[in-house]
């Protein structure tokens, strides 16, 4: 699984899967990171990594191995079929090596939303933890964001960091 958004934050993954393995970080060509994806859950924007077909356009992410029986369980997280669809990706590790992984895609976009200020975070945090280019950490710590109007789910969103 090839995880750019929320998910790259290891503590938020694995309290939704906890088989999830981290197998490294990498990149996923001729795509472009967005805040666009409409939730179904909160009305927010969430991450989607657009398909461009332009070199240099690039996401970075990480690649977990999650066991087949919780990857329904991670579909059901994630909306597929309620403004994600999945698709499979070549990701070129930073070990040099490349590998096949599926990953999800927005169908849902709306460019006028901005995520809540605890979904940034989760991005931001999964990047840092997993050493992604600081240019590319400081281009997602600049994406405008709402606070969150309920609080209470800020708070539980926040909580996993202790």
């Amino acid at each position: 699984y090839f995880s750019y958004g929320s998910n790259m934050s290891i503590r938020r993954l694995l309290a939704r899967v906890p088989s999830a393995n981290r197998v490294g970080t990498g990149m996923l060509e001729m795509h472009v990171l967005k805040f666009h994806k409409v939730s179904t859950k909160d009305g927010s924007a969430k991450c989607d990594a657009s398909e461009t077909g332009l070199p240099g356009h690039n996401v970075y992410g990480v690649v977990f191995h999650i066991s087949a029986r919780e990857k329904v369980d991670l579909d059901i997280e994630e909306g597929l079929g309620y403004g994600y669809e999945e698709k499979d990706v070549l990701i070129k590790l930073d070990n040099g090596t490349s590998l096949k992984a599926f990953t999800y895609y927005a169908t849902s976009i709306d460019p006028a939303l901005r995520p809540f200020d605890w979904y940034r975070e989760h991005v931001v945090r999964g990047a840092r933890e997993n050493a992604l280019p600081e240019e590319y950490i400081r281009m997602i710590e600049a994406i405008e964001y709402d606070e969150d109007p309920d609080y209470a789910r800020r708070e539980r969103e926040l909580l996993i960091y202790g």
